[in-house]
């Protein structure tokens, strides 16, 4: 059965739509990951499959293989975790078929399904949003920041349980919303300047000469 999540990655400041295709079958159990991924990638199999576990699904024996899409593009981090473990529980019917075309998938596993904190995802959100992406589920942590775009629908979850019982309808998360309007009223309330960076005379000078042609 092949199943195909809609994920994210960066390359450089920049963010890219990644189909994580994951095809099960019977057969000699084997786990395979192609599409240009690097090691970190590559070690997904043993957080995913135990996070799986851990979460109290039943990770079956077959033969397991994932494509990241595009495949000319290197995948690098652990971003994939999350999409990986939906696309691998909607094969074994854990979660109910359904679109998932609009949705994207974000998020490191722990080993008892815990859904980590990432770096970078304010680009990532940006690109999705230029996609057409209407969703996006990632880890409570990383919620806040990604709501800073508009028009994306937020949902940040705490484990990989949480998710699937959310996309089963048996749980209710309500979508984050942030204040960007309060963000910068506490920016300007922030009482720290470049008295307080040590050193970094050059970076500080190229910024104060920016600030003044702004000005």
């Amino acid at each position: 059965m092949l199943s195909i999540v809609k994920s994210m990655s960066l390359q450089g400041l920049d963010g890219f739509l990644v189909d994580v295709q994951v095809d099960v079958s019977a057969g000699m159990p084997n786990w395979e990951v192609v599409g240009l991924p690097d090691a970190t990638v590559k070690e997904s199999k043993e957080r995913v499959r135990t996070a799986i576990k851990n979460s109290g699904y039943e990770f079956q024996s077959r033969r397991v293989v994932i494509n990241l899409a595009p495949a000319d593009t290197r995948k690098e981090g652990s971003f994939f975790d999350l999409p990986i473990a939906i696309g691998i529980l909607l094969d074994f019917q854990d979660i109910k078929w359904q679109n998932l075309e609009d949705t994207v998938f974000i998020g490191e596993l722990s080993l008892n399904g815990k859904l980590n904190k990432i770096n970078g995802i304010l680009p990532m959100c940006i690109e999705a949003k230029k996609l057409g992406i209407k969703r996006i589920i990632l880890p409570e942590e990383n919620a806040k920041e990604a709501a800073i775009v508009s028009g994306l629908q937020v949902i940040g979850a705490i484990s990989l349980k949480e998710v699937v019982d959310y996309l089963n309808d048996e749980e209710n998360i309500e979508p984050t919303k942030t204040d960007i309007q309060k963000i910068f009223e506490e920016r300007h309330k922030y009482n720290l300047d470049f008295s307080d960076v040590k050193g970094q005379e050059n970076v500080k000078r190229a910024l104060e000469i920016a600030a003044a042609r702004r000005s």
